[in-house]
């Protein structure tokens, strides 16, 4: 049986902090629908302490920016980008538009079309996402989206250039310096100057996320993306030095970022955790990643690995690294995750910045039912269907008009019973099932 050498806050108080974020997020979605731009620039200006003449930058803006990142940064940047773009298009590569007869003379398919506008959120309060503008534009471009517009918060007084540079290498139409729900209601809503998209993708804060959840049914979105998450997975082939370095190096990402070790040892949770604490000591960012582990850290000691794999099924979470002698084991096995990085030679990390799969994920349980962010989320797998004979149009009609009555649909079965008529030679009556 499971046990817990450490838990997490109380699952009230994370009830409680949840819905301050709804209410908050509600009132400034309703301020940018009602005054639009003016209240953009009001909020920008409240959150950001900024307020420029013009949020969207010009492409003399960008040219600068992009002139004051360094050659290997930018180099970098590229690199990465490259990565991301490969493995979108191999993933693109595996859907296939679709026709095929299922009947002499009626023919059925899909295919796959590109959302036409997205606006992509790059996250850039505590520390300045460059890699999320690639996970987000360099893959709705591969997928072929039309219009891509990208937000990001200002960073010390104006526009990140990494951000800008990596936005405008992967390919986005628009760039606008602005942050936070107000950015992601002005691209989801539209303003004066701002024109709606159809979907608004990418991570965020527990604001962001939120704005997203209410704003769903009025656009699309990726997924519910909020605060990163990570879960180890290590049995005893691994020290508490590895363990504790992978829990800490995603729990800096801010102070309501969960980090769990799940292991079938007790020896190395022991050690991980004093690990921890002589880490936090010497990490430079110990201020976030001291707060997470404290209020949202866990350490639970399982009985075996098949133990390990329902525990881990059961917290869902976005990362999981598995670091066992058989990783291979949770990959056959596993079925609620984000993505997982299997084997002690890569890390989440790599996934997060260059290896090339996509770093927006579901937190808060949603994998449960969704993967995260690929290619795919912004094509819209759309059906057709067409009849080519007299022969196929009636007998189908014969069925789907008794099917209609059988439900009550007069006028359904109306609609089946004129081509029965009229294809078949058949004389039904009027709003009658054929026989």
């Amino acid at each position: 049986m499971a046990r817990w050498l450490k838990r997490g806050m109380d699952a009230s108080a994370i009830k409680a902090a949840d819905a301050k974020v709804r209410e908050t997020v509600e009132g400034i979605l309703a301020q940018v629908e009602d005054r639009k731009d003016l209240a953009i620039r009001e909020l920008s200006q409240q959150f950001d302490n900024w307020s420029p003449p013009s949020f969207r930058l010009t492409p003399q803006d960008v040219e600068r920016a992009v002139s004051q990142v360094a050659k290997r940064d930018l180099d970098d940047i590229r690199f990465a980008q490259q990565q991301v773009r490969h493995f979108a298009q191999k993933q693109k590569d595996t859907m296939h538009d679709l026709e095929v007869e299922t009947l002499p003379g009626v023919v059925l398919g899909h295919k796959h079309i590109p959302v036409n506008a997205i606006g992509c959120y790059v996250p850039g309060g505590r520390y300045p996402m460059v890699a999320s503008a690639h996970m987000s534009i360099v893959t709705a471009k591969v997928a072929g989206v039309k219009r891509i517009i990208a937000c990001a918060p200002p960073f010390k007084g104006g526009p990140h250039p990494a951000i800008v540079a990596a936005m405008h290498f992967g390919g986005a139409d628009e760039i606008y310096v602005l942050g936070g729900v107000q950015a992601v209601a002005a691209m989801a809503l539209g303003t004066e100057t701002i024109a709606p998209v159809d979907m608004i993708v990418g991570p965020g804060n527990a604001y962001v996320a939120e704005a997203k959840r209410q704003l769903f049914g009025r656009v699309g979105i990726d997924l519910l993306a909020g605060p990163t998450e990570t879960l180890i997975i290590a049995d005893d082939s691994v020290d508490g030095e590895i363990c504790a370095t992978d829990l800490l190096g995603q729990a800096e990402h801010g102070p309501t970022s969960p980090a769990i070790l799940l292991t079938n040892s007790e020896k190395l949770a022991r050690a991980t955790m004093a690990e921890v604490e002589r880490l936090l000591t010497i990490l430079p960012t110990a201020d976030a990643a001291s707060k997470a582990w404290q209020d949202f850290g866990e350490v639970i000691v399982c009985d075996d690995e098949a133990e390990m794999v329902r525990e881990a099924d059961r917290i869902a979470s976005e990362h999981v690294q598995v670091m066992t002698r058989d990783p291979d084991y949770f990959l056959a096995n596993m079925q609620n995750y984000g993505s997982l990085f299997l084997g002690p030679r890569t890390n989440v990390a790599y996934g997060d910045k260059v290896i090339g799969t996509n770093h927006t994920l579901p937190t808060k349980k949603a994998a449960r039912y969704t993967g995260g962010l690929w290619v795919g989320k912004f094509l819209k797998t759309c059906t057709y269907q067409k009849v080519l004979t007299d022969q196929a149009s009636a007998m189908v009609g014969e069925y789907c008009s008794r099917l209609c009555i059988l439900e009550g649909f007069a006028a359904h079965a109306e609609q089946a019973n004129v081509r029965v008529r009229r294809y078949g030679g058949r004389n039904v009556p009027y709003a009658q099932a054929a026989e």
